[in-house]
Protein backbone atom coordinates (compact mmCIF):
# COMPACT_ATOMS: atom_id res chain seq x y z
CA UNK A 1 0.00 0.00 0.00
CA UNK A 2 2.33 2.72 1.05
CA UNK A 3 4.50 1.66 -2.49
CA UNK A 4 1.67 2.11 -4.23
CA UNK A 5 0.93 6.09 -2.82
CA UNK A 6 4.83 6.71 -3.12
CA UNK A 7 4.11 5.42 -6.69
CA UNK A 8 1.47 7.65 -7.45
CA UNK A 9 2.97 10.35 -5.46
CA UNK A 10 5.81 10.47 -7.58
CA UNK A 11 3.70 10.01 -10.45
CA UNK A 12 1.74 13.06 -9.83
CA UNK A 13 4.86 14.93 -9.65
CA UNK A 14 6.03 13.57 -12.78
CA UNK A 15 2.90 14.78 -14.69
CA UNK A 16 2.89 18.36 -12.67
CA UNK A 17 6.72 18.72 -14.31
CA UNK A 18 6.00 17.40 -17.55
CA UNK A 19 2.84 19.71 -18.03
CA UNK A 20 4.60 23.08 -16.08
CA UNK A 21 7.55 22.39 -18.78
CA UNK A 22 5.26 21.68 -21.41
CA UNK A 23 3.73 25.30 -20.40
CA UNK A 24 6.59 27.03 -20.19
CA UNK A 25 7.62 26.13 -24.07
CA UNK A 26 4.22 26.94 -24.83
CA UNK A 27 3.96 30.40 -23.45
CA UNK A 28 8.33 30.70 -24.39
CA UNK A 29 8.10 33.87 -27.07
CA UNK A 30 11.03 34.65 -29.28
CA UNK A 31 12.50 38.05 -29.91
CA UNK A 32 10.85 40.55 -32.07
CA UNK A 33 12.95 41.73 -35.02
CA UNK A 34 13.31 45.50 -34.91
CA UNK A 35 12.54 45.69 -38.41
CA UNK A 36 9.00 44.29 -37.48
CA UNK A 37 8.12 46.33 -34.68
CA UNK A 38 9.59 49.61 -36.69
CA UNK A 39 6.67 49.14 -38.66
CA UNK A 40 4.10 49.09 -35.99
CA UNK A 41 5.51 51.78 -33.58
CA UNK A 42 7.00 54.03 -35.74
CA UNK A 43 4.99 57.24 -36.57
CA UNK A 44 6.14 59.98 -39.15
CA UNK A 45 7.64 61.88 -36.39
CA UNK A 46 9.99 59.11 -35.56
CA UNK A 47 13.91 59.25 -36.22
CA UNK A 48 17.04 57.81 -35.43
CA UNK A 49 20.49 59.33 -33.89
CA UNK A 50 23.76 56.63 -32.88
CA UNK A 51 25.37 58.04 -30.00
CA UNK A 52 28.47 57.25 -28.49
CA UNK A 53 29.01 53.71 -27.33
CA UNK A 54 27.00 52.41 -29.72
CA UNK A 55 23.12 53.33 -29.10
CA UNK A 56 20.88 54.39 -31.70
CA UNK A 57 18.32 56.09 -30.07
CA UNK A 58 14.87 56.49 -31.29
CA UNK A 59 12.80 59.76 -30.58
CA UNK A 60 10.87 62.52 -31.68
CA UNK A 61 10.80 65.57 -32.20
CA UNK A 62 7.54 67.07 -32.58
CA UNK A 63 5.46 70.87 -31.60
CA UNK A 64 6.91 74.49 -32.66
CA UNK A 65 10.21 74.07 -33.93
CA UNK A 66 11.53 77.37 -32.46
CA UNK A 67 9.50 76.78 -29.57
CA UNK A 68 10.75 76.23 -25.88
CA UNK A 69 12.22 72.95 -25.85
CA UNK A 70 10.88 70.19 -23.48
CA UNK A 71 12.28 66.90 -23.11
CA UNK A 72 10.44 63.97 -22.01
CA UNK A 73 11.56 60.48 -20.60
CA UNK A 74 9.48 57.73 -19.87
CA UNK A 75 9.35 54.92 -17.17
CA UNK A 76 10.43 51.41 -16.68
CA UNK A 77 9.15 49.31 -19.61
CA UNK A 78 7.45 52.55 -21.08
CA UNK A 79 8.35 54.22 -24.29
CA UNK A 80 8.06 57.83 -25.77
CA UNK A 81 4.40 56.86 -27.15
CA UNK A 82 3.30 57.04 -23.12
CA UNK A 83 3.91 61.42 -24.21
CA UNK A 84 1.40 61.30 -26.81
CA UNK A 85 -1.05 62.86 -24.80
CA UNK A 86 1.26 65.77 -23.98
CA UNK A 87 2.65 66.08 -26.85
CA UNK A 88 -0.93 66.86 -28.49
CA UNK A 89 -1.78 69.12 -26.14
CA UNK A 90 1.24 71.15 -25.53
CA UNK A 91 2.56 71.05 -29.05
CA UNK A 92 1.15 74.28 -29.66
CA UNK A 93 3.43 76.48 -27.78
CA UNK A 94 6.47 74.10 -26.84
CA UNK A 95 8.99 71.98 -28.99
CA UNK A 96 8.61 68.91 -27.34
CA UNK A 97 11.37 66.24 -27.62
CA UNK A 98 11.02 62.67 -26.14
CA UNK A 99 12.95 59.63 -26.85
CA UNK A 100 13.09 55.85 -25.90
CA UNK A 101 15.65 54.69 -23.23
CA UNK A 102 18.17 51.68 -23.58
CA UNK A 103 16.14 48.28 -23.74
CA UNK A 104 12.68 50.44 -24.37
CA UNK A 105 10.86 50.85 -27.30
CA UNK A 106 12.76 51.27 -30.51
CA UNK A 107 16.07 52.71 -29.52
CA UNK A 108 18.94 49.86 -29.55
CA UNK A 109 21.99 48.72 -27.27
CA UNK A 110 24.86 47.32 -28.42
CA UNK A 111 25.26 43.57 -26.50
CA UNK A 112 25.92 43.53 -22.88
CA UNK A 113 24.67 47.20 -22.26
CA UNK A 114 25.19 47.70 -18.47
CA UNK A 115 21.72 49.98 -18.06
CA UNK A 116 21.49 52.18 -14.73
CA UNK A 117 20.08 55.29 -13.94
CA UNK A 118 23.31 56.70 -14.22
CA UNK A 119 23.59 55.43 -17.89
CA UNK A 120 20.26 56.50 -18.67
CA UNK A 121 21.64 60.10 -17.81
CA UNK A 122 24.66 59.81 -19.52
CA UNK A 123 22.39 58.93 -22.70
CA UNK A 124 19.94 61.82 -22.24
CA UNK A 125 23.44 63.67 -22.07
CA UNK A 126 25.23 62.41 -25.32
CA UNK A 127 21.97 63.08 -27.19
CA UNK A 128 21.38 66.69 -25.91
CA UNK A 129 24.96 66.95 -26.80
CA UNK A 130 24.32 65.71 -30.52
CA UNK A 131 21.18 67.38 -30.67
CA UNK A 132 22.69 70.42 -29.63
CA UNK A 133 19.43 71.39 -27.24
CA UNK A 134 21.40 73.85 -25.13
CA UNK A 135 18.85 74.50 -22.38
CA UNK A 136 15.36 72.58 -22.03
CA UNK A 137 13.08 71.87 -19.69
CA UNK A 138 13.44 68.30 -18.57
CA UNK A 139 9.95 66.03 -17.18
CA UNK A 140 9.79 62.13 -16.77
CA UNK A 141 7.38 59.97 -15.58
CA UNK A 142 8.53 57.18 -12.73
CA UNK A 143 12.08 56.02 -13.49
CA UNK A 144 12.17 58.57 -15.80
CA UNK A 145 11.52 61.25 -13.23
CA UNK A 146 14.46 59.76 -11.81
CA UNK A 147 16.64 59.97 -14.99
CA UNK A 148 15.38 63.67 -15.26
CA UNK A 149 16.21 64.62 -11.49
CA UNK A 150 19.99 62.77 -11.82
CA UNK A 151 20.52 65.24 -14.88
CA UNK A 152 19.31 68.38 -13.51
CA UNK A 153 21.88 67.79 -10.81
CA UNK A 154 24.50 66.91 -12.97
CA UNK A 155 24.25 69.53 -15.46
CA UNK A 156 22.02 72.50 -14.02
CA UNK A 157 23.73 74.90 -16.46
CA UNK A 158 21.40 73.26 -19.17
CA UNK A 159 18.19 72.75 -17.09
CA UNK A 160 15.31 75.80 -17.75
CA UNK A 161 13.37 74.15 -15.43
CA UNK A 162 12.13 70.75 -14.16
CA UNK A 163 9.13 68.40 -14.07
CA UNK A 164 8.88 65.18 -12.10
CA UNK A 165 6.17 63.31 -12.77
CA UNK A 166 4.71 60.53 -10.58
CA UNK A 167 8.62 60.16 -10.11
CA UNK A 168 10.96 57.11 -8.54
CA UNK A 169 14.32 58.17 -6.59
CA UNK A 170 13.63 58.18 -2.98
CA UNK A 171 14.40 54.70 -0.74
CA UNK A 172 11.68 52.27 -1.03
CA UNK A 173 10.31 51.18 2.34
CA UNK A 174 10.68 47.16 2.40
CA UNK A 175 7.10 46.54 2.56
CA UNK A 176 6.05 49.35 0.52
CA UNK A 177 2.80 48.69 -1.01
CA UNK A 178 2.89 45.46 -0.06
CA UNK A 179 0.08 42.96 -1.13
CA UNK A 180 -1.39 46.10 -3.35
CA UNK A 181 1.20 46.42 -6.13
CA UNK A 182 1.04 44.84 -9.47
CA UNK A 183 1.86 41.25 -9.52
CA UNK A 184 4.24 41.57 -12.46
CA UNK A 185 6.64 44.00 -10.13
CA UNK A 186 6.28 41.57 -7.25
CA UNK A 187 7.68 38.79 -9.24
CA UNK A 188 10.09 40.87 -10.75
CA UNK A 189 11.64 41.76 -7.76
CA UNK A 190 12.56 37.67 -6.96
CA UNK A 191 15.97 36.94 -8.80
CA UNK A 192 14.24 33.14 -9.57
CA UNK A 193 10.76 34.46 -10.57
CA UNK A 194 12.92 36.86 -12.88
CA UNK A 195 14.94 33.79 -14.71
CA UNK A 196 11.32 32.36 -15.41
CA UNK A 197 9.62 35.27 -16.51
CA UNK A 198 12.40 36.29 -19.46
CA UNK A 199 11.35 34.57 -22.10
CA UNK A 200 7.49 34.03 -21.54
CA UNK A 201 4.22 35.64 -22.91
CA UNK A 202 3.38 38.14 -20.17
CA UNK A 203 0.66 39.71 -21.38
CA UNK A 204 -1.83 38.98 -18.97
CA UNK A 205 0.69 40.23 -16.35
CA UNK A 206 1.16 43.04 -18.15
CA UNK A 207 -2.42 44.06 -18.38
CA UNK A 208 -2.82 43.69 -14.77
CA UNK A 209 0.22 45.65 -14.12
CA UNK A 210 -1.30 49.17 -16.73
CA UNK A 211 -4.51 48.66 -15.17
CA UNK A 212 -3.25 48.91 -11.63
CA UNK A 213 -1.57 52.13 -12.84
CA UNK A 214 -4.97 53.70 -14.28
CA UNK A 215 -6.97 52.97 -11.09
CA UNK A 216 -9.63 55.88 -12.36
CA UNK A 217 -9.57 55.27 -15.93
CA UNK A 218 -8.77 51.25 -16.22
CA UNK A 219 -10.97 51.51 -19.55
CA UNK A 220 -7.55 53.14 -20.89
CA UNK A 221 -5.85 49.96 -21.53
CA UNK A 222 -7.07 48.26 -24.41
CA UNK A 223 -5.26 45.29 -26.10
CA UNK A 224 -3.77 47.94 -28.46
CA UNK A 225 -1.85 48.98 -24.88
CA UNK A 226 -0.92 45.39 -23.53
CA UNK A 227 0.50 44.17 -26.95
CA UNK A 228 2.46 47.48 -27.29
CA UNK A 229 4.15 47.14 -24.22
CA UNK A 230 4.42 42.90 -24.61
CA UNK A 231 5.92 43.15 -28.59
CA UNK A 232 8.33 46.46 -27.34
CA UNK A 233 9.66 44.51 -24.22
CA UNK A 234 10.63 41.73 -26.69
CA UNK A 235 12.80 43.84 -29.16
CA UNK A 236 16.61 41.95 -29.47
CA UNK A 237 18.25 42.47 -26.12
CA UNK A 238 15.24 44.31 -24.02
CA UNK A 239 14.21 41.97 -21.73
CA UNK A 240 18.09 41.88 -20.70
CA UNK A 241 18.39 45.31 -19.69
CA UNK A 242 14.52 45.37 -18.18
CA UNK A 243 15.39 42.44 -15.71
CA UNK A 244 19.11 43.67 -14.97
CA UNK A 245 17.52 47.11 -14.30
CA UNK A 246 15.18 45.34 -11.23
CA UNK A 247 18.32 44.08 -9.65
CA UNK A 248 18.32 47.35 -7.48
CA UNK A 249 21.82 49.79 -7.47
CA UNK A 250 20.81 53.18 -8.06
CA UNK A 251 21.37 56.77 -6.29
CA UNK A 252 18.97 57.36 -4.21
CA UNK A 253 17.23 60.87 -3.22
CA UNK A 254 17.71 62.79 -0.11
CA UNK A 255 16.55 66.29 1.55
CA UNK A 256 20.62 66.86 1.32
CA UNK A 257 21.02 65.92 -2.80
CA UNK A 258 18.15 68.53 -3.13
CA UNK A 259 19.01 71.20 -2.07
CA UNK A 260 21.49 71.81 -5.14
CA UNK A 261 18.40 71.86 -7.54
CA UNK A 262 17.93 75.80 -8.16
CA UNK A 263 15.98 75.51 -11.41
CA UNK A 264 11.98 75.67 -11.02
CA UNK A 265 10.50 72.74 -10.52
CA UNK A 266 6.98 70.85 -10.90
CA UNK A 267 5.92 67.97 -8.51
CA UNK A 268 2.97 65.87 -10.20
CA UNK A 269 1.88 62.77 -8.58
CA UNK A 270 -1.50 60.94 -7.95
CA UNK A 271 -2.70 60.42 -4.47
CA UNK A 272 -3.94 56.65 -5.87
CA UNK A 273 -0.01 56.25 -7.47
CA UNK A 274 0.25 52.72 -5.97
CA UNK A 275 4.01 52.23 -7.91
CA UNK A 276 5.42 55.01 -6.56
CA UNK A 277 3.81 56.41 -3.05
CA UNK A 278 2.45 59.47 -3.21
CA UNK A 279 4.92 60.49 -0.31
CA UNK A 280 7.03 60.51 -2.68
CA UNK A 281 5.53 63.48 -4.18
CA UNK A 282 5.41 65.09 -1.07
CA UNK A 283 9.17 64.53 -0.15
CA UNK A 284 9.88 65.74 -3.16
CA UNK A 285 7.72 69.02 -2.94
CA UNK A 286 9.43 69.64 0.46
CA UNK A 287 13.34 68.81 -0.31
CA UNK A 288 13.26 71.38 -3.48
CA UNK A 289 12.53 74.84 -2.69
CA UNK A 290 10.57 76.73 -4.20
CA UNK A 291 8.69 73.84 -6.29
CA UNK A 292 5.27 73.36 -7.39
CA UNK A 293 3.35 70.43 -6.31
CA UNK A 294 0.30 69.16 -8.28
CA UNK A 295 -1.20 66.08 -6.49
CA UNK A 296 -3.81 64.67 -8.37
CA UNK A 297 -6.58 63.44 -6.54
CA UNK A 298 -8.06 59.81 -6.90
CA UNK A 299 -5.44 59.22 -10.25
CA UNK A 300 -2.57 56.76 -10.15
CA UNK A 301 0.72 56.43 -12.02
CA UNK A 302 0.91 58.21 -14.84
CA UNK A 303 -1.38 61.05 -15.60
CA UNK A 304 0.15 62.28 -18.49
CA UNK A 305 -2.20 59.43 -20.11
CA UNK A 306 -5.05 59.01 -17.41
CA UNK A 307 -6.07 63.17 -17.25
CA UNK A 308 -4.05 64.24 -20.42
CA UNK A 309 -6.43 67.65 -20.14
CA UNK A 310 -6.08 68.31 -16.55
CA UNK A 311 -2.55 67.43 -16.81
CA UNK A 312 -1.42 69.10 -19.64
CA UNK A 313 -3.33 72.59 -18.02
CA UNK A 314 -0.88 72.00 -15.16
CA UNK A 315 2.28 71.82 -17.08
CA UNK A 316 1.42 74.82 -19.40
CA UNK A 317 0.70 77.27 -16.57
CA UNK A 318 4.10 75.85 -14.93
CA UNK A 319 5.81 76.34 -17.74
CA UNK A 320 4.54 80.15 -18.74
CA UNK A 321 5.61 80.97 -14.55
CA UNK A 322 9.13 79.31 -15.08
CA UNK A 323 9.19 80.72 -18.73
CA UNK A 324 12.80 82.44 -19.38
CA UNK A 325 13.32 84.51 -22.63
CA UNK A 326 14.34 80.95 -24.54
CA UNK A 327 17.04 80.31 -27.13
CA UNK A 328 15.64 79.34 -30.64
CA UNK A 329 17.63 76.10 -31.49
CA UNK A 330 17.61 74.76 -35.14
CA UNK A 331 15.23 72.08 -35.32
CA UNK A 332 16.40 68.80 -36.02
CA UNK A 333 13.67 66.86 -37.75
Amino acid sequence: MVRWFLGVVLGLVGLIAIVAVAGYFILKRPDVPYETLAVKYESAASRYVDLPGGVRMHYRDEGIAGGPVVLLVHGFSASLHTWTPWVQRLGDEYRIVTLDLPGHGLTRAPAGYQASIESFRDEVEAFAKVQDLQRFTIGGNSMGGHVALEFALAHPEQIDALMLIDSAGWPVAADANEGHGPLIFELLRNPVARSVLRDLDNSRLIRQGLVSAFPAHPELVDDAMVARYAELSRAPGHRDILLGLMRGGRPLATPERLTAVTAPTLVMHGTDDNLTPFSFGEQFHAAIAGSQFAPLEGIGHAPQEEVPDDSAKIVRAFLQSAATPPAHHVAVR
